[in-house]
């Protein structure tokens, strides 16, 4: 038995825990799912000290001025895509691009996804983070609540047993403007606290061997499809 101290990610419970867990609940990303005890709802929950990491190295940012920018940010967006730990910042850059070119005005960055001013997104995005709107947050629930807010539907892409193909939601005509895609971790996927607040979870075919395609070119995919759908 191993003993975590965390926080809930949940912004309505935010409690400090000391939990509880067998080897095999921690994932790929050192993640421990389990139920909060205060709140009762299933979350993936990193340390406590990882968490206060982030969120000093969030005020140094934010005190430096670099935890938005691009163009004019609009709010609510009509068409948005909101990164969860997205690791890899030439994914990230790929996500700038293809959000642009799909015309999508605005992209949230939230946990371990890097976020501009980098080199490394820079090199792949193409000049498409000063085209976008962007702002980054620790704790992807921030903007997923606030968005929710001012009638912005949520759309998880995540394969599992609640979702349901892409292509049946838009014949179905259950996807509505504003709209925001969410996406996330390159190994593990959305979290269950950013899925119990997505209105959909919608998932692409998978005809091979493999259950799932990189994050960057997932989102390239139902980015078009979304944003077709509204033409």
């Amino acid at each position: 038995m191993k003993i975590m101290k965390s926080i809930c990610p949940y912004p309505g419970c935010r409690a400090h825990l000391d939990l509880e867990a067998e080897q095999e609940v921690i994932n790929k990303r050192g993640h421990w799912l389990a139920t909060c005890p205060s709140c009762n709802l299933t979350a993936t929950f990193r340390e406590k000290e990882a968490i206060e990491k982030m969120e000093a190295s969030f005020e140094r940012r934010k005190e430096a001025n670099i935890v938005e920018g691009g163009a004019e940010f609009q709010s609510p967006a009509l068409m948005s895509v909101l990164c969860e730990d997205v690791r890899s910042l030439w994914n990230v850059g790929s996500i700038f691009r293809t959000a642009d070119g799909a015309g999508f005005s605005s992209v949230y960055l939230s946990g371990i996804s890097g976020s501009p001013p980098r080199k490394e997104i820079e090199k792949v995005s193409l000049g498409a983070e000063k085209t976008l709107g962007w702002k980054y947050k620790v704790n992807p629930l921030d903007f997923i609540l606030d968005q929710k807010a001012l009638g912005v539907q949520i759309l998880g892409l995540e394969r599992n047993e609640n979702s349901t193909l892409l292509t049946d939601a838009i014949a179905r005509n259950e996807l509505r403007k504003p709209l925001c895609v969410v996406v996330g971790n390159e190994v593990s996927g959305l979290s269950p606290q950013v899925m119990h607040y997505c209105d959909l979870l919608c998932h692409l075919p998978m005809r091979g061997h493999k259950e799932s395609l990189n994050v960057a070119v997932a989102f390239g995919i139902a980015a078009y499809l979304v944003s077709d759908s509204f033409h």
